[in-house]
């Protein structure tokens, strides 16, 4: 019998692991309930809580910094097609 592998959301991950939080059923309650194995809601919970300081801490700069340099390429790009088009209308008016 050939087993058919989920696609499961983070949506759907999200939920499982809020349900787990609240402690309102057991794990093993939670997995039938979802047709999950309680190892694999463990997992997403441990996952989960790992990385929930980082939805607090200071904001990542790198990515204002990459807005940043593609800004500043942007008005560089401008300032060059400005100064072709001053280039190219001086050259069609002599």
């Amino acid at each position: 019998m050939k087993k058919i592998k989920r696609k499961l959301t983070a949506t759907f991950k999200t939920k499982v692991v809020l349900e787990s939080l609240q402690e309102r059923q057991t794990l093993s309650e939670l997995g039938q309930k979802h047709q999950l194995h309680p190892n694999q809601i463990s997992q997403w919970r441990r996952d989960f809580l790992e990385k929930a300081e980082q939805v607090f801490s200071a904001p990542d700069n790198s990515r204002e910094r990459e807005l940043e340099a593609e800004r500043a390429s942007l008005f560089q790009q401008i300032g060059e097609l400005q100064f072709e088009l001053n280039w190219l209308k001086k050259k069609l008016t002599k």
